[in-house]
């Protein structure tokens, strides 16, 4: 079942339309200038918005970073990883003991020889490095983020613990 449906709106942008499992319509407007308006529905009549919030890029870019898990991670999850077709982010946990711990990402050459990319390291002080450079040091205890293609996210993971492949 297709939760999402888009279609564009010429002259304005795109829209987008969630049917959530628990029943609630939101519609996402991206308008060609950045701006997003957000619209919930009422769940008797579906055609009848209850409230809207517009969000300017900056703050739809804050709030797309909460609600892909970028801010916080429960701390239930182990690892969590969202499909787009053949995409996958992962959250991967540097534990004690992986061979790449203090070995940059330069070093590992992790894009080059795994095809992934590592889009934010959370250090376990709860700082964030979004899209970290080849000289970004890996630490123990840091959360890497991990996008890519879900063999090669498994490769990159592989890299990071073995420090080689």
């Amino acid at each position: 079942m297709n939760l999402i449906r888009e279609s564009d709106l010429p002259g304005i942008g795109r829209k987008f339309q969630i049917n959530t499992i628990s029943g609630d319509k939101l519609v996402i407007v991206v308008h060609d200038d950045g701006r997003r308006e957000m619209h919930h529905f009422d769940d008797d009549d579906p055609d009848d918005s209850i409230s809207m919030v517009m969000l300017n890029d900056a703050e739809a870019r804050c709030v797309g970073g909460i609600l892909g898990g970028m801010s916080y991670m429960p701390k239930a999850l182990e690892s969590v990883d969202m499909a787009f077709d053949e995409m996958v982010i992962e959250w991967y946990k540097l534990e004690p003991g992986i061979k790449s711990i203090g070995l940059t990402i330069g070093d590992l050459g992790i894009r080059k020889r795994t095809g992934a990319s590592i889009i934010a390291i959370v250090n376990r002080d709860h700082s964030k490095i979004i899209n970290p450079g080849p000289e970004q040091t890996i630490k123990e205890g840091a959360t890497i983020v991990i996008l890519g293609e879900r063999e090669k996210v498994k490769a990159c993971k592989r890299l990071l613990q073995l420090g080689s492949i």
